[in-house]
């Protein structure tokens, strides 16, 4: 397994990826420094990114689905892409909620898509949160993937602020090939997810 980048080497290659592109980046500058490193014998063993899914929960949509159209279509100009409505999968009778009601709205990118949109989180939108220090190093799920919870959806330069009729929130989740959660901390790492120093 490759050694853990240190903080230097981190900030090297993201300067190193000036504006060729995430995905170009990865296969140019990522999975050669894996490989040089050893304990990688063939690219394909290289951990990558895999998926993307943004998720919205509006629970509010129960009593206004006027919310949820709204919702749908800022997050479609977020991640240009459609996304799909997700459904109760189970009646809560203290939220009033029956099964198969429409309760908030989702998108799964891959490819290039996802690239751009990984790429644009790390170096348009997350610098813009009032102070910002980095993200959450411990939000892995013991499996290598990494959800990310955001609190509005005004930081994304998509959203017009005047046209908000409602904030809220949404979750970010990477899912990656890597074997752990030290591997996917490594693998975003190098793609320039900026963690928080010990944390």
């Amino acid at each position: 397994m490759a050694q853990t980048m240190t903080k230097t080497a981190a900030k090297t290659t993201a300067k190193q990826r000036g504006t060729s592109g995430l995905k170009s980046f990865y296969e140019e500058t990522v999975v050669p420094a894996y490989l040089s490193e050893g304990g990688y014998t063939n690219r394909l063993q290289v951990p990558r990114l895999t998926k993307l899914i943004v998720n919205v929960g509006l629970g509010e949509a129960v009593q206004n689905v006027k919310l949820l159209d709204i919702a749908t279509e800022e997050l479609s100009a977020i991640t240009g892409q459609r996304p799909v409505v997700t459904r109760a999968k189970k009646s809560i009778a203290g939220f009033k909620i029956r099964q198969g009601m429409p309760i908030g709205c989702k998108v799964t990118l891959r490819g290039k898509r996802m690239y751009e949109f990984v790429e644009r989180l790390i170096h348009a939108v997350l610098p813009r949160l009032r102070d910002f220090r980095g993200v959450s190093g411990k939000a892995f799920d013991g499996r290598g993937n990494y959800t990310l919870g955001l609190k509005e959806q005004l930081i994304f330069p998509e959203i017009k602020y005047d046209s908000v009729q409602m904030v809220h929130g949404m979750d970010i989740t990477i899912v990656t090939t890597a074997a752990d959660d030290a591997a996917a901390k490594e693998l975003l790492t190098r793609l320039g997810m900026p963690f928080r120093e010990g944390r």
